[in-house]
């Protein structure tokens, strides 16, 4: 098992070098001028000049981005154009209030929708399954800036029960960025929980321990629920990678001081080292994440324990 999460994490090198050269080309190769943008009302062709030449940007292509490389293996993001300073503060400051929101997301979409899931599928005809299908086509459908606005203007302009935005109310400011971004997946893992239970609860070792006379609630938690929740989990894994995604919008609705908003701020103003840093950080968290997801398997299922070790082995 050690030997399988090691080569994991090995394999993320490659995959952060692709992601880091193909956004430095993009950026590299977008038309206009970046000094243009960080100068302002102040630019000048000789201060375009010498703002180059201090930011490095005067040297060919592959001189800039194997110098990045190399900053980035030593824990350096480099420096922000705009700010002037390292990246890697601007992360550690602005990235907490990012993990705070998608964590208090992510406990939103799972304790309502696997329970509700499980529950709709126990009673695949009832008034409650259908609702619950209903609301599952809704939540899919609602985007993330709409449903967000929404929110803001139900709970903070009509109700005044939570803060507009910003992170200066603790943990009522993370609510409504939290559903806004949760709701989305809160419906789908609610249907692939039902769609999963449906199909596991027609199974034959289902209807023997039935016949043996184990109790339905047993039935359902010690063997149904197990063996449909491996969707589910993948589901769930997932969507950290699209949560990251989905709270550059959120953060720009509700004024979050996160990495997404920092994100979309250094694509305006074409700062390449912070934009770097961001997808750098979101990548790391969504492979993490997916590591996490294969060990939550093993210790779910065993026969994949044995094939990690066996993998592992050879």
């Amino acid at each position: 098992m050690y030997k399988y999460i090691l080569g994991r994490l090995i394999i993320l090198i490659p995959v952060i070098l692709a992601l880091t050269f193909v956004v430095f080309t993009i950026m590299y190769f977008t038309p206009g001028d970046p000094t243009a943008v960080i100068l302002g009302n102040e630019y000048s062709p000789e201060a375009s000049e010498q703002l180059k030449a201090e930011l490095g940007l005067d040297r060919p292509f592959f001189v800039q981005y194997v110098n990045y490389v190399i900053g980035l293996c030593q824990g350096n993001f480099g420096m922000s154009y705009i700010t002037r300073a390292p990246v890697s503060e601007q992360l550690s400051a602005r990235f907490p209030h990012t993990f705070k929101i998608v964590i208090a997301a992510m406990v939103f979409c799972v304790a309502l929708g696997i329970p509700i899931g499980v529950y709709s599928a126990t009673k695949p005809n009832s008034i409650f399954s259908n609702i619950t299908m209903i609301i599952g086509l809704l939540g899919v459908s609602l985007p993330i800036f709409w449903f967000g606005l929404l929110l803001l203007l139900l709970f903070s302009v009509q109700l005044g029960w939570l803060p507009p935005g910003g992170m200066d109310h603790g943990f009522r400011s993370i609510i409504m960025p939290a559903l806004a971004v949760g709701a989305n997946y809160m419906a789908n893992i609610m249907r692939t929980t039902r769609s999963t239970m449906l199909e596991s609860v027609r199974q034959d070792y289902i209807r023997t321990a039935r016949a043996k006379g184990v109790s339905r609630g047993a039935v359902i938690r010690r063997h149904a629920l197990p063996n449909a929740l491996m969707p589910t989990i993948t589901v769930v894994g997932m969507n950290i990678g699209a949560l990251l995604g989905g709270m550059v919008l959120s953060e720009t609705v509700f004024a979050i001081p996160g990495t997404g908003r920092m994100l979309v701020e250094a694509i305006k103003s074409r700062d390449t080292p912070s934009v770097l840093g961001c997808l750098v950080v979101m990548a790391l968290c969504v492979a993490i994440s997916n590591l996490i997801v294969d060990l939550i398997y093993a210790f779910i299922d065993p026969r994949i324990k044995a094939q990690y070790s066996a993998k592992a082995g050879n």
